[in-house]
């Protein structure tokens, strides 16, 4: 951060070297080649040694106005303020140009009036360019600091709603564990195994911005076998994964999950002839998610809360991740709630 930070003030600084560079030495060079007396003209010295040293005060008229003035006076709105000051200085810079011009030019007459007005419009372009170099900076900074703000927000939210996450799936594997508990399952043992692979999984490897989809996908067989081990031929529990092999994509950790444990959730009691249906494929840097479970329509509560907390949890997460590289479709139709994710890899 600070190399960067260090790269980019010294950039600035060889810019305006090489803009004031520009400033100072284009002018000569055009009177040289273009003014064929001023080459042979004894007073050509004194009036480059004029032309430096007033456009020395030019510098200085642009550093102090963008530096000092305008934050102090215009964007406080201290206009009267500011023009008072300005004239003042326009005073000064007026003065030190005929003090330079007798001593350099003392040959040639020199009038006032001359000089108010030679100097004006070098002098109020001066002051629109430093004026207009502060605002589009701060405009800059203040677009860099925006974003940086709304990043950081980013990761806040998305750290909230992963933690949101993690609860309610141990909630529900535990319920799991409980349930073999109970009937004295020799599943028990490796159910809790499997628990612990997912939780590794959960923990360490959850915590990067992306997960390779390869990781992902076994995370959800994991959890679909931990499912089938605690219902067994209660429910008909049908699911392909079809990623290629060694395929690089990558997906935001734990973003499927929420809806194959809605399916569970909801798709498991009180329900004749309970089924679901998880299908999942890759084509043309597309990834094709589905889930489908019945549910039982004639109950009011299971109907309000079919959704869940992770549906409202996931929906967000793909607004904030992948804003319109996306496509959810819910539906809830003659007892079947079915979900459909499409989802650009890229």
């Amino acid at each position: 951060m600070n190399i960067n930070t260090n790269t980019k003030k010294w950039i600035t600084v060889i810019f305006h070297m090489l803009a004031w560079m520009i400033v100072f030495v284009l002018p000569l060079l055009f009177r040289y080649f273009y003014d064929d007396g001023a080459r042979h003209n004894p007073e050509n010295n004194g009036f480059s040694y004029l032309q430096f040293l007033t456009g020395l005060l030019w510098v200085g008229t642009f550093y102090l106005n963008a530096l000092v003035l305008s934050p102090l006076f215009i964007y406080k709105k201290k206009i009267g303020l500011y023009t008072v000051i300005i004239l003042g200085w326009y005073a000064i810079v007026l003065s030190l140009h005929s003090i330079f011009f007798h001593l350099f030019i003392s040959s040639r007459p020199f009038r006032f009036a001359d000089s108010l007005f030679f100097n004006l419009p070098p002098f109020v372009l001066t002051l629109g360019a430093s004026i207009a170099y502060r605002m589009l900076g701060d405009k800059a900074k203040n677009e860099v600091r925006e974003q940086q703000k709304q990043e950081e927000n980013l990761k806040t939210e998305l750290s909230f709603l992963r933690s949101q996450i993690s609860p309610h799936f141990v909630f529900n594997i535990l319920n799991n564990i409980i349930a073999l508990a109970r009937l004295k399952s020799d599943q028990l043992e490796p159910t809790v195994m499997k628990l612990s692979s997912l939780m590794r999984y959960m923990l360490y490897e959850t915590d990067a911005e992306k997960v390779s989809l390869q990781n992902e996908t076994e995370y959800l067989r994991n959890y679909i076998d931990l499912q089938q081990q605690r219902f067994g031929e209660k429910v008909r529990i049908d699911s392909s994964f079809e990623v290629p092999v060694g395929c690089s994509y990558e997906i935001e950790p734990m973003l499927l999950i929420p809806f194959v444990e809605n399916a569970f959730k909801h798709g498991v009691g009180l329900i004749h002839d309970p089924a679901i249906t998880i299908r999942l494929h890759v084509k043309d840097n597309i990834l094709y998610f589905s889930v489908n479970n019945k549910y039982n329509d004639s109950s009011t509560e299971t109907r309000d809360n079919i959704k869940g907390i992770g549906l409202p949890n996931v929906k967000r997460r793909l607004n904030l991740l992948y804003q319109k590289n996306y496509t959810l479709q819910i539906s809830e139709k003659d007892g079947l709630f079915s979900v459909s994710l499409e989802l650009n890899l890229r």
